[in-house]
C-alpha cells in the first residue's frame, strides 16, 4: 500500500517536532511510532495495523514499548445496521502542537487497503502515557495548525511512501514516566527493617521485605527465616538469613476450567468457574482451607445447580461469580433451556446454608428490567456483574443480538442500577458502555467486549473486560476506568483505554488471557484470577491467578509476576536486630 503524492507530501512536512520547548540543556530520547507486520496465527491484521511505539536513548538501538504489541488502535466503523467494520491504521507519524504530541496515521480496512485519502486519524497526548480520544482530521487541517516554527528533527525518517516511521525527540522526564507505563517494572532492591529490637523471637515471623520497584513503588513480601543461621553479634545483637518467595502459583492450575472466581467465605475458600471439562452441565463449586487448596489433586468438586430440563437449565451454564449484595450472597450466572440462548440470571444462598449443598440455594431468577420484562427479547445476555461505587449498586453485562448472522452486532458491554434488596430487578434503563471497536477486542472473526469484573482503588474503578477470541490466542484484558463519585451511567464518565493491560505477550509461557475477577488472599495481597493458554497448545482454556502490581501512578499493571516480582539476586536477605533475651539457646524451635 502506498500514500498518494500530495498526502505522501503531506506526511513528509508534518514529520517535524518544536525542540525550543524544553530547552537545550535537559537530556533527550526517542520515539518512534511504527506498525507491524501482520504474523499468521499470532499476530493478524487487526493488531498489526495499530500504531506501536519504540524508545531510544542514544538515538540508534530501539526498544518496544508494550512488550511489543500496539498501544494505539483505531476505532471500527459502526454501520448503519449497527453491525461493525474493522478500521486499521498504517503509515503513522509523530508532530508536536505547543505542549502537545499529535500522533496521525492513515485509516484502513481490515485488508489493510486504505478507506481514505483526505482525511487522517489523530491522537493527542502530553506524556504518551494518558492519549485523548482519537480524531478524523482532514490533512488539509493538520497542516493549518502548523505555525511553520517547528524544526526539523534529527534522525526522523520516512522510507520510500510504505510502511513509513517518524523518530521524535522526547525530555527524558516524559521518558520516564512512558518507562514506567509501558515497560513491565522491575524489582531492583529490598529494604528491611532498620534498629529492630524483638521482644523473642516468634516476632520474627511478622517481619516483612520491602521490595522497591523501578518506578518508585514498593510491595511488602513475607520472607521465611532460616533458624540455622542466626548469629550473635555481641551486645544483644544478632543477624538471621531468610528467603523471599514471590507469589508463585503455576500455570495450568485446573485445565479446562474458564472465567474463573476465587472467593473467600466464613473463613473458607472457594472456587467458580464455568465447567467446560464436563461440558457445561451444571454449576460446580470446590471449596478448601486455602487458596492453594482449591487447586490440589483430587480436591473435591460440589455440583449445586445440576442439569434439569424441566427447569429450563440445560446448556451454557456461563461465567458463575460470587457477589455478596445487600449481605446476602448470591450466584450471578448465565444459563440456557433447550433452545441455545444464555441469559443473565441469579440465585440467592438460603440463610445459614452452606454453598456446597444444592439444598441451600434459592431457584435462580431471570434478571429484569425496572419493567419486570426479560433483559432482552432478541439477543443473549451473559457475564453479569456486580459492585458497588459512590453509595449505589450497579451490574454490568454482555448483550449481543444476530450472532451468527450477518446482523451480528458483536457483543456489548451495558450497566445499570440495581437495589439491594431485590438485584436481579434493575432500577434505571441499561446504558450502553463499551462495543468493540478496537482491532484487539474485533479480530479472529470474534467481535467481543464480555466479562467485566469492577476493581475499585481508593476513589477510581478499574473496569477489567476481555475482548478478542475468548478461546484463543489474542484474547486480552482492557480498562474502563472512571471515578467512583461520578455518574457512572453517563458514559462521558468513563474512559476506555485503547490499548488492552493483559495480552498474549504480557507473561511468558502464557497465551490468550481474559474473563478476569479480582480477589485478595490470605496474606492480603491483590490477585487477578483469569483463564488463559499454554503456549502451542491451544486445545482448552486453564485457570489461573497471579499479583496484581499497583504502580507509583496508582495504576494496577498485571504483568508484574516471576523474576519482575522479585528479581533472584534479590531473594536471599539478612536482617540484623536487638533482644534482650539471651538466644544463645535458641528459642525458634519452639512453635
Amino acid at each position: 500500500m502506498k500514500l498518494n503524492q500530495p498526502v505522501a507530501k503531506r506526511f513528509f512536512k508534518m514529520a517535524r517536532i518544536d525542540r525550543k520547548a524544553h530547552g537545550k540543556e535537559q537530556g533527550m530520547a526517542y520515539l518512534k511510532v511504527y506498525t507491524e507486520k501482520a504474523v499468521k496465527d499470532r499476530y493478524p491484521n487487526s493488531l498489526a495495523n495499530s500504531v506501536h511505539f519504540a524508545y531510544s536513548e542514544d538515538g540508534k538501538e530501539y526498544h518496544p514499548l508494550n512488550q511489543g504489541y500496539g498501544m494505539l488502535f483505531a476505532k471500527a466503523k459502526i454501520c448503519e445496521n449497527n453491525t461493525i467494520a474493522e478500521r486499521g491504521v498504517r503509515n503513522p507519524g509523530l508532530t508536536k502542537r505547543k505542549d502537545t504530541y499529535l500522533i496521525f496515521a492513515q485509516p484502513v480496512d481490515a485488508q489493510g487497503n486504505p478507506v481514505s485519502g483526505e482525511t487522517c486519524i489523530v491522537w493527542r497526548t502530553k506524556d504518551f502515557v494518558e492519549f485523548d480520544e482519537q480524531e478524523t482530521v482532514a490533512w488539509d487541517e493538520m497542516l493549518t495548525e502548523d505555525d511553520g516554527q517547528a524544526e526539523s528533527l534529527p534522525g526522523s525518517q520516512a522510507q520510500d511512501n510504505t510502511g513509513q516511521l517518524t523518530v521524535a525527540e522526547i525530555p527524558d522526564d516524559i521518558l520516564k514516566r512512558v518507562k514506567n507505563r509501558w515497560l513491565p517494572l522491575r524489582s531492583e532492591r529490598v529494604e528491611l527493617p532498620q534498629n529492630l529490637c524483638l521482644k523473642d523471637m516468634h516476632e520474627l515471623s511478622g517481619i516483612q521485605a520491602n521490595v522497591i520497584y523501578s518506578d518508585g513503588s514498593a510491595a511488602k513480601k513475607c520472607v521465611a527465616w532460616s533458624e540455622n543461621t542466626l548469629t550473635a553479634l555481641g551486645d544483644g545483637r544478632y543477624r538471621i538469613k531468610g528467603s523471599i518467595k514471590p507469589v508463585e502459583t503455576g500455570f495450568p492450575l485446573a485445565p479446562g476450567y474458564a472465567d474463573p472466581v476465587i472467593f473467600s467465605w466464613e473463613g473458607e475458600w472457594y472456587f467458580l468457574a464455568t465447567n467446560d471439562n464436563v461440558n457445561d452441565v451444571g454449576l460446580f463449586v470446590r471449596r478448601a482451607h486455602t487458596v492453594d487448596g482449591l487447586f490440589a489433586a483430587g480436591v473435591k468438586e460440589y455440583c449445586i445447580l445440576p442439569y434439569d430440563e424441566s427447569r429450563g437449565f440445560c446448556q451454557t451454564f456461563w461465567a458463575p461469580e460470587f457477589h455478596v449484595i445487600g449481605g446476602e450472597l448470591y450466584i450471578l450466572f448465565a444459563v440456557s433451556g433447550k433452545q441455545w440462548g444464555p441469559q443473565c440470571h441469579m440465585m440467592r444462598l438460603k440463610k445459614g446454608g452452606q454453598i456446597v449443598n444444592a439444598a441451600d440455594w434459592e431457584e435462580p431468577i431471570r434478571v429484569l428490567r425496572a419493567n419486570q420484562m426479560p433483559l432482552t427479547a432478541d439477543g443473549i445476555t451473559l457475564d453479569m456483574t456486580y459492585f458497588q461505587a459512590g453509595g449505589k449498586s450497579y451490574v454490568c453485562w454482555s448483550y449481543r443480538y444476530g450472532i451468527g448472522t450477518p446482523e451480528d452486532t458483536g457483543s456489548m458491554l451495558y450497566i445499570a442500577t440495581v437495589g439491594e434488596k431485590q438485584p436481579w430487578v434493575l432500577t434505571s434503563e441499561p446504558v450502553l458502555l463499551s462495543r468493540p471497536l478496537y482491532g484487539w477486542e474485533n479480530n479472529s472473526g470474534t467481535i467481543n467486549n464480555e466479562g467485566p469484573y469492577a476493581l475499585l482503588l481508593d476513589d477510581k474503578i478499574y473496569m477489567a473486560y476481555s475482548g478478542g477470541d475468548a478461546c484463543g490466542y489474542y484474547y486480552a484484558v482492557g480498562y474502563l476506568t472512571a471515578s467512583a463519585e461520578d455518574d457512572l451511567l453517563n458514559t462521558q464518565s468513563w474512559k476506555k483505554l485503547t490499548a488492552p493491560v493483559l495480552h498474549s505477550l504480557s507473561v511468558p509461557g502464557i497465551a490468550g488471557p481474559g474473563h478476569n475477577s479480582f480477589f485478595r488472599d490470605e496474606a492480603g495481597e491483590l490477585m487477578i484470577a483469569y483463564h488463559a493458554q499454554e503456549r502451542d497448545k491451544y486445545f482448552k482454556r486453564c485457570s489461573a491467578y497471579h499479583r496484581v502490581h499497583i504502580a507509583g501512578s496508582g495504576f494496577p499493571m498485571l504483568n508484574v509476576v516471576g523474576e519482575r516480582e522479585v528479581a533472584d539476586n534479590l531473594r536471599e536477605v539478612e536482617l540484623e536486630f536487638r533482644t534482650e533475651q539471651d538466644l544463645r539457646f535458641s528459642v525458634m524451635t519452639e512453635h
